[in-house]
């Protein structure tokens, strides 16, 4: 388990000034921070094509799809999928932002794979568990395109091995993976065949602060006041951090037995992240329940250090490259 000490004084930043938001007194969220979005492209010069696809209508969802250009020929082995969910601490970010967009096409490029990137809805508008709702319909709308080849999308039906499919998450979308990852386990998904759950720098919490939260409490990327609001705008209402949703330890008592039935995990992360302790008591966790895990924690790094580090971002492609090569389908 991650070593913990008792509660201390909290970050002096100012978390809605740092994640440059403001709350409404209707519950909503003003975001300011204007990050750049990127369009699909269908540019046939262009290594990787992208379009967007509507989930669900009800929810406003949609999914954007990268694949690699040229595709593989027909006569070729068809292409492992990731299902792919966001950072942004589940309440900013889209598939179309510049950085998601960027690292969703360079997998697609590079590995080869099919990317499916989900838009799931943001908190605190909507709050969790809203967005794993969101990811269970992502598996459902991939299922309905390998059991219809008739109607399914070109793209997905052309150059997608079902059985070898992938769910992957950065930071609050590595959370989300896990938990769609635990749903899906109750599910008739067939044909599709999830082989493994893939979770970068997975955003985790609880109420007692760990080590690494206390020693990067005024963390440039992660500071703990920030991670403490982004969990409160997030958590359903009236409950704190000790939530199943949060807390890794607690999630490991409701579901006990049931993250033993998870597939193969991959867990990267930082030593220079606050939620490292956090993460590395994940994977004890699944170690311990019997899940095969592979998992890669740098000494040097910090919170999202590959949206800025080519050399890291190279290193992650590289790990999920092998990770996605080594399954026996």
């Amino acid at each position: 388990m991650a070593e913990s000490s008792p509660s201390k004084p909290n970050s002096t930043i100012d978390p809605y000034e740092f994640l440059e938001i403001k709350l409404n007194p209707d519950g909503s969220l003003t975001r300011n921070d204007n990050v750049p979005t990127v369009p699909p492209s269908s540019d046939p010069n262009q290594t990787v094509l992208s379009k967007d696809i509507i989930l669900n209508t009800t929810t406003n969802t949609s999914i954007r799809i990268f694949l690699p250009n040229p595709p593989p020929p027909s006569s070729a082995a068809k292409l492992p999928l990731i299902l792919y969910f966001h950072g942004g601490g589940f309440f900013r970010y889209h598939p179309s932002s510049i950085s998601f967009h960027q690292c969703c096409s360079t997998f697609a490029a590079q590995i080869p794979i099919v990317v499916a990137s989900v838009a799931h809805r943001l908190t605190p508008e909507h709050r969790l568990p809203a967005a794993y709702d969101d990811a269970i319909d992502s598996l459902f709308w991939l299922r309905a395109q390998a059991q219809n080849p008739s109607v399914s999308d070109p793209w997905i039906r052309d150059n997608v091995d079902f059985d070898n499919c992938f769910l992957m998450g950065s930071s609050a979308g590595g959370n989300i993976a896990y938990f769609a990852g635990l749903r899906a386990l109750d599910l008739d998904l067939s044909p599709l065949k999830i082989q493994g759950l893939i979770m970068n720098a997975p955003f985790f919490g609880g109420v007692q602060r760990t080590k690494s939260e206390l020693r990067f409490i005024n963390d440039n990327i992660l500071p703990l006041s920030a991670s403490d609001l982004m969990w409160a705008l997030s958590l359903p209402e009236g409950t704190d951090r000790d939530h199943v949703y949060c807390n890794p330890k607690v999630s490991d008592v409701i579901h006990g037995e049931k993250i033993g039935r998870l597939p193969r995990c991959f867990v990267n992360g930082y030593g220079g992240d606050p939620l490292v302790d956090r993460q590395k008591e994940l994977v004890k966790i699944l170690e311990a329940r019997g899940v095969h895990v592979e998992s890669v924690f740098c000494e040097d790094g910090f919170h999202a250090v590959e949206l800025f580090d080519p050399a890291k971002a190279q290193a992650l492609l590289d790990y999920v490259k092998k990770f996605i090569s080594s399954v026996d389908t």
